[in-house]
């Protein structure tokens, strides 16, 4: 038998930090673009394109129709003022959303500045340096 295992004691899995709520408690650097009561939104490390950020409820919950109604609304109005922000301050030809949430299980958007599908199919990667990260987050940053 196993010594632990998250099928005999599923409350211990539910008590582990996320990533992301790592990342807003500051335990892990992010390059933040914008934050309020409820919600976070910090650049993609991993980005798609430039300008790839992802909105984060500060509510650890795995999947986003296990949210309020009311969380639910403010996260889709937080995402909207920095999806505007992003199109005034990436060039782009629209930024598109995304919700998928299989790879952490914390409820996240993903806001992609789009040229192509091929931007939106997560196969394209774009590297940026820390500098170039720096930079981006500012340029949304003063679009808010």
């Amino acid at each position: 038998m196993e010594l632990l295992s998250w099928k005999l004691y599923p409350s211990a899995a539910n008590k582990m930090s996320s990533i992301f709520t790592k990342i807003i408690a500051g335990e892990i650097p992010s390059y933040k673009v914008h934050e309020d009561e409820k919600c976070y939104a910090f650049l993609d490390i991993n980005p798609n394109a430039e300008g790839h950020t992802l909105c984060v409820t500060k509510k650890e919950v795995n999947k986003i129709f296990d949210l309020s109604a009311e969380d639910y609304l403010h996260l889709m109005e937080f995402s909207r003022t920095v999806g505007l922000a992003i199109r005034k301050a990436i060039p782009c030809q629209r930024v598109g959303m995304s919700v998928i949430g299989l790879e952490v299980p914390h409820v996240h958007v993903h806001l992609i500045p789009l040229d192509t599908m091929a931007d939106a199919t997560f196969q394209k990667k774009v590297k940026c340096t820390p500098e170039a990260f720096e930079t981006i987050a500012k340029k949304i940053q003063t679009q808010l």
